[in-house]
């Protein structure tokens, strides 16, 4: 992967699978400081402490199409290359946390990328899954709940193609923002 929004997108996708209703993605950009940090939670059902080893060897996966798993391997491997830091922590029944961390301005860091999109993706492929995405950069904050979203919009699903433009709008409005 060579933007950290498919990254993001990917580990969302597990979250999926492993059956999580709500997935929170927060992103972090400190300029100042020179970090980025990213964070995924999801309430899904989790992993027993074999599976959490497990998860970090690029030859394992629970996926039944492909029979690799270099997600989490491929993220941490870029956390590393730009000074940072990459932890996972999971419990069966309660969800898994993945937290990265880079050096901002490191010249290997991974960019951005489309996050707009991933987001967007993520909500077409999981129209049942709520999304929390927030997004912080230099004292700014932009985020999107899709409960807020299902609020005002009713029985009309997530998925549907005006919604999901609308939603696609308010993500690049916002991130643009965000970047000035």
């Amino acid at each position: 992967m060579i933007e950290l929004a498919l990254h993001v997108l990917d580990i969302a996708e597990n979250s999926s699978r492993a059956m999580a209703t709500l997935v929170e993605i927060d992103i972090i950009e400190d300029t100042k400081m020179d970090v980025l940090s990213m964070e995924i939670r999801d309430n899904g059902q989790g992993m027993d402490e074999k599976t959490l080893e497990r998860a970090m060897d690029p030859f394992f996966t629970t996926k039944k199409v492909r029979r690799i798993g270099l997600g989490l391997p491929m993220l941490a491997q870029a956390a590393d290359a730009a000074e940072g830091m990459f932890f996972i922590e999971s419990e069966p029944g309660r969800g898994t946390r993945v937290f990265v961390k880079f050096r901002h301005s490191h010249i290997d860091r991974q960019p951005i990328g489309d996050m707009a999109g991933s987001v967007t993706a993520l909500i077409l492929g999981n129209p049942d899954i709520d999304i929390v995405y927030v997004h912080k950069k230099d004292g700014l904050t932009y985020s999107l709940d899709t409960r807020d979203i299902r609020s005002g919009i009713g029985d009309i699903p997530l998925n549907h193609r005006e919604v999901l433009d609308m939603i696609r709008n308010n993500l690049d409005d916002g991130i643009k923002e965000l970047n000035g």
